[in-house]
C-alpha cells in the first residue's frame, strides 16, 4: 500500500533513549518520537538501525489518508499532507512523550493528542521486555468529544542478519488481501492474497500472526488480536510487517469511534527463538 516511508522528523534526533533488557535482549526506546530504536537478540540486531528506521508506533491512524481529507460527523477536516498527495501514519511520532514509567524490563509512555490533530485526547505507549517475548500495548483515549481512531505499528526488520546471511523468510495465512487502486490505497473491494512482491495490506480476522526466519539465527513471530497487517518486501535491505486496527484510509471507510468512555486499546507481541 506505499505505507512505508520512514520516520522523516528530526526535532528531536538528540533525544534520550531508554533501555529494557530482559534475558539476551535489549530494546531501546527514543522518547522523543516514542519510537523503538533498536531491538537485540543476543549477537542480532533484529529491527533496521538508524533515526529513520526502528518500529515506530501509528496513531491516531495508520498508513495514507487520502488526500490528507477527514470526513466525521459531518465536517470535514485537512490533515497535512506529508506523503503527498496524502497524509501518512499519524501525528504521534511527531511529538515528544512523557515518560511514564521506567524499569528495567518496562516502559510506560504518554502524549497528549496536538495540532494538526483536531480532536484533544491521550496516546499511552507500554513496552515490557521478557524473556523470549516482548510486549507492546497502545491506548487512544478522547478527551472530550467523539473522534475516529486507529493505532498501530511500523517495524523496519533486517532483511538479513549479516553480509553474506541467507534473507529472512515470511510465513503467514491472511483471509483476504485489501485489493489498492492506482493511489495505493484501497478500492472496496478484497481479494484472494496474491504473490510477493509485497506493498499491500491483508486481512487477518482470527488476529495477526506473522513468523520471520533468519535461517541459523533466530525465529520471530510477531501477534497481535488486530486483524489487519501491512507487509511491505520490496527494499533490498528491510522488510516491513504492520499490525494496525483497520485499513488504510480507515478512518473514512472502517474507522473506530473513541469517546471518553471507550477508548481504543491495541496489543502486539514478538516472541523469539534460535537458532531458525
Amino acid at each position: 500500500m506505499a505505507e512505508h516511508n520512514p520516520v522523516t522528523s528530526q526535532a528531536h534526533a538528540t533525544a534520550e533513549e531508554l533501555r529494557l533488557t530482559a534475558g539476551d535482549a535489549l530494546l531501546t526506546v527514543d522518547a522523543a518520537t516514542g519510537r523503538i530504536a533498536r531491538f537485540a537478540v543476543g549477537a542480532h540486531d533484529l529491527l533496521h538501525v538508524g533515526p529513520r528506521f526502528g518500529c515506530f508506533p501509528m496513531a491516531p491512524w495508520c498508513g495514507r489518508m487520502r488526500a490528507g481529507v477527514l470526513d466525521f460527523a459531518g465536517q470535514r477536516y485537512q490533515l497535512p499532507r506529508n506523503a503527498e498527495p496524502h497524509a501518512i501514519h499519524g501525528t504521534v511520532r511527531d511529538q515528544p512523550w512523557q515518560v511514564v514509567q521506567h524499569t528495567d524490563s518496562e516502559l510506560v509512555l504518554a502524549q497528549d493528542l496536538r495540532e494538526p490533530w483536531p480532536f484533544p485526547g491521550r496516546v499511552t505507549q507500554s513496552f515490557e521486555l521478557r524473556a523470549g517475548t516482548a510486549v507492546f500495548g497502545m491506548t487512544v483515549e478522547a478527551a472530550a468529544d467523539p473522534f475516529p481512531a486507529q493505532v498501530g505499528w511500523h517495524p523496519w526488520f533486517e532483511r538479513r542478519l549479516g553480509t553474506d546471511a541467507a534473507p529472512v523468510e515470511i510465513d503467514f495465512a491472511p483471509a483476504w488481501q485489501e485489493e489498492r487502486g492506482a493511489d495505493y490505497l484501497p478500492d472496496g473491494n478484497r481479494i484472494a492474497p496474491k504473490p510477493r512482491p509485497w506493498d499491500d495490506c491483508f486481512g487477518m480476522p482470527d488476529g495477526v500472526s506473522v513468523t520471520l526466519r533468519w535461517p541459523g539465527a533466530v525465529e520471530l513471530t510477531v501477534r497481535s488480536p488486530l486483524r489487519w497487517v501491512v507487509v511491505y518486501d520490496e527494499p533490498a535491505d528491510t522488510i516491513c510487517v504492520e499490525p494496525q486496527s483497520g485499513p488504510p484510509n480507515g478512518l473514512n471507510t472502517d474507522p473506530s469511534i473513541v469517546t471518553p468512555d471507550t477508548p481504543l486499546t491495541a496489543e502486539m507481541s514478538w516472541s523469539w527463538r534460535g537458532p531458525a
